[in-house]
């Protein structure tokens, strides 16, 4: 490609670059950039809003540069106080190296590793001295750190910031230092932190790192940021059927935004499609990136099986052992093994209940008006259907 050629790719599903006139003079020059982008092992699991900036990664991989994939283990034992409004619990060392184990696992299905470098930033902050560390403070000071908003948030509403949060930009800055980044990507939320990289760089005679910023991803709400915590995330480890039926359950505005950030088909295209093919195909391309083609075909056959014809049969079923001789049907939204709000996709207790009052709630084709009613732990499989389009086919067997 051409750098024309190559901007057009790197700037679609962008929101922001500091600056493309810089980026296009490191497009010219004849070796393998350093591209960085971190991430901070907070939880085990990687979900799509994350592969936003992945996607972005492994097209700088397909023009030929390197890409350093960070794994924030020192920084996450601080916790980024970006858009959070109080500070962060601390994790634990053990937390931390189970949740970097998954990330490594995981982020191959999208990075080449034959052009990817896993570094973790314990391998230098942890050979620094007290005194090193904290000599990187006269770098920042205290009004330039309460400037960015939720900091100034924080303080003007009288709640308590750490010290420690005050760091957090200065250390995720001198990774750029240490790495030499000549481009660092990251989620618009990060953009104080990004900026503090290009300062920090030239606070210590670098050429000035490029920062691109790509958007936040709504969840399947379409309102929220994808998040786990919310319970509106697809993770890139969801089995074929449960990640085809997500995207099936997103909005049709929701559904171009997807196809931008997500894939690289020609949204004209896209846009000509009746929107239940052009989700089915979102979906299928989505499943078939972590699963394969194969899988992707056999969900959406499910998903035209059981959500269309209504077909419990081609549904897969999900069998769990349990103490008791009967579980309740409000019971299993709460219960952690079985989990029926994210078969279902449920916000909650209330979500059922206003399901069963509309009497929109099926269990074996007849509908019900208990939350109460009974589910046996003798082996008897329940069809349960919520609304027009959640369906769980389970099966409990006492111990």
């Amino acid at each position: 490609m051409d750098i024309k050629q190559q901007l057009d790719l790197i700037k679609r599903g962008t929101v922001e670059i500091i600056s493309e006139e810089e980026l296009v003079k490191k497009l010219a020059l004849k070796r393998p950039l350093i591209i960085k982008a971190g991430f901070d092992p907070t939880a085990p699991d990687i979900h799509l809003g994350h592969t936003v900036l992945l996607r972005k990664l492994r097209q700088f991989q397909e023009l030929g540069h390197i890409v350093y994939f960070l794994i924030g283990d020192f920084t996450a034992m601080i916790g980024d106080p970006t858009g959070v409004s109080s500070t962060r619990p601390t994790l634990s060392r053990e937390a931390i190296e189970a949740n970097a184990k998954t990330y490594k696992q995981q982020v191959f299905k999208i990075l080449d590793e034959r052009k990817t470098k896993v570094v973790f930033n314990s391998h230098w902050f942890s050979k620094m001295s007290s005194a090193e560390i904290l000599s990187l403070s006269k770098y920042s000071t205290v009004a330039q750190v309460l400037a960015r908003a939720d900091f100034s948030q924080r303080y003007k509403e009288n709640k308590n910031i750490s010290l420690l949060e005050f760091f957090y930009p200065l250390l995720q800055a001198y990774d750029s230092v240490h790495l030499k980044a000549d481009i660092e990507l990251g989620g618009i939320d990060q953009k104080f932190n990004l900026l503090f990289g290009r300062q920090l760089q030239q606070d210590f005679n670098q050429e000035q790192q490029v920062i691109i910023m790509t958007p936040l991803l709504e969840g399947l709400d379409g309102v929220n940021k994808m998040s786990k915590s919310l319970g509106n995330c697809v993770c890139i480890n969801d089995e074929p059927s449960d990640m085809f039926g997500k995207i099936m359950s997103i909005s049709d505005t929701l559904m171009i935004r997807y196809y931008e950030l997500l894939t690289a088909e020609d949204l004209a295209v896209i846009k000509n499609l009746h929107p239940m093919e052009a989700k089915k195909k979102l979906a299928g391309l989505i499943v078939a990136d972590y699963w394969g083609k194969e899988k992707a075909e056999d969900a959406r056959a499910e998903f035209e099986n059981v959500f269309q014809k209504g077909d419990f049969k081609e549904m897969e079923v999900k069998v769990f052992v349990k103490d008791s001789n009967e579980v309740s049907l409000i019971d299993l939204i709460d219960d952690r093994q079985v989990n029926l709000k994210s078969l279902l996709e449920l916000k909650g207790k209330n979500d059922l209940r206003r399901l069963i009052t509309q009497g929109a709630v099926k269990i074996n084709g007849e509908k019900i008006n208990d939350v109460n009613y009974p589910i046996k732990t003798d082996g008897t499989e329940y069809q349960i259907q919520a609304g027009p389009k959640r369906f769980a086919r389970i099966v409990l067997r006492k111990k």
